[in-house]
């Protein structure tokens, strides 16, 4: 294991901490019964190919800055069109099912046992209404929650992870970011901050090149390697 000399730890929240995709399949099924797995299967890709598709246009400046509130709202109107739903209130309804998300099976656990060793940070690209909204659906402990919101752009931005490092008052390379994502741990490497991947099932796998300094099977793992550290 790699030295480590750690004063705070940042995690992503979306799909690291709290499963996203079971938290819009439950928004889904509330909006039309009827539909069965294979039809919310590709309403919840239609979901998140309009996310990515609109945080990257942000990013890359072809399009203004709108919070996560905003393109949830654009994703459940595509999505209801699609499947046929024009009850606004439904619609509504689903909108804010990305705000209750249920966490992993370790994630309370393995926060409430870090949190006895670290300061613990959120850094997540969700609103600051919708990360408010997360925390107390899910159990999630902070000793405090940034959201990219404050920097009007989305993760990867340097500026965003610059939040932690600015919040801190710590030098990045004091700080482990810990995501599910492996581009999440990219961005957050080049800014200096030092990383550690978790693996989710509904993460981003790190590929051959990358060098993270911390591979978990979970928070649990990630826990027990950081007590021996």
């Amino acid at each position: 294991m790699p030295e480590l000399e750690i004063d705070a730890l940042v995690f992503d929240v979306l799909g690291t901490l709290v499963d996203e995709p079971a938290g819009i399949r439950a928004g889904l099924r509330e909006l039309d019964p009827s539909l069965d797995d294979p039809r919310i299967e590709q309403l919840l890709l239609l979901w998140q190919q309009h996310i990515d598709r609109e945080q990257r246009r942000i990013l890359g400046g072809a399009r203004p800055y709108v919070t996560s509130d905003d393109l949830d709202r654009e994703a459940a109107r595509i999505v209801a069109d699609t499947a046929g739903v024009d009850d606004p209130t439904a619609v509504a309804a689903l909108a804010t099912s990305a705000r209750q998300l249920p966490p992993w099976p370790d994630t309370v656990a393995g926060l409430a046992r870090l949190a006895k060793r670290f300061p613990l940070i959120g850094l997540s690209n969700a609103s600051r209404t919708a990360l408010l909204g997360l925390n107390a659906h899910a159990g999630l402990r902070w000793h405090q929650a940034l959201s990219a919101e404050d920097t009007r752009t989305y993760k990867p931005d340097p500026a965003v992870y610059q939040l932690a490092v600015t919040v801190s008052g710590r030098p990045p390379e004091r700080l482990l970011m810990v995501a599910a994502h492996a581009w999440d741990l990219r961005a957050a490497q080049a800014l200096g901050l030092r990383t550690a991947y978790v693996a989710r099932p509904v993460g981003d796998p790190p590929n051959r090149s990358d060098r993270f300094d911390l591979h978990a099977d979970g928070l649990t793992d990630l826990t027990d390697q950081l007590d021996k550290a």
